[in-house]
């Protein structure tokens, strides 16, 4: 079972996997990969099973004017590979792009843990529309924030679990299956958790 954090304990680089009884309708079955946490701060994260339906990363190029219509085309077969995600609530017209560690920017990306950058420059989009950007990425509209502290109240009410991060699930494109397959690491079942706080 996941250990419930105290307020010094960062999660970055983790999973947040939300409970069944998550209030908040926005993070039904939600898996949030977290970017950044600490007491002082509060907490960031990007919203990792959540596709937005209605875009795609090629025509999401066109719109940005990263490349123009007639070109689109001639686009990278990796960008047919990139999923366009709810990444959350907080500043959803802005966008970002989690991705390996392959490729990082100076000073524009931030590293969360070994093997993981975030990005939000539309420097990693001209890169990605190249074929010259990271081996794996997911581009999200918004994210989801908490306030100093928010976040750990949450999981003490039961609102979230968290575990180590497993990039197989972070950039899998089998985004229907990745809450199960996150509580499959810890060894649960989704029938065995319960909304109530202090059961599981």
């Amino acid at each position: 079972m996941a250990q419930m954090p105290e307020t010094d304990i960062a999660l970055n680089g983790q999973l947040l996997i939300a409970m069944p009884g998550m209030a908040d309708t926005r993070f039904a079955r939600a898996l949030v990969y977290m970017c950044a946490h600490s007491a002082d701060e509060g907490a960031m994260g990007i919203v990792v099973n959540q596709p937005e339906p209605d875009l795609n990363m090629r025509d999401l190029l066109v719109q940005l004017n990263i490349v123009p219509d007639a070109h689109s085309a001639q686009l990278a077969n990796k960008v047919d590979e990139i999923r366009v995600h709810r990444g959350g609530p907080v500043e959803s017209g802005r966008g970002f792009v989690l991705h390996s560690a392959d490729f990082m920017l100076n000073d524009a990306s931030l590293r969360v843990g070994k093997n993981i950058g975030l990005t939000s420059t539309l420097e990693i989009l001209r890169a990605i529309a190249s074929g010259s950007g990271p081996q794996e990425a997911i581009f999200a509209l918004g994210y989801a924030g908490w306030a100093p502290g928010q976040l750990e109240t949450e999981i003490v009410s039961n609102g979230w679990l968290h575990a180590p991060a497993d990039e197989a699930i972070l950039f899998d494109a089998n985004i229907d299956t990745k809450y199960d397959r996150a509580l499959a690491k810890l060894g649960i079942a989704p029938a065995m958790l319960s909304a109530d706080a202090g059961h599981a």
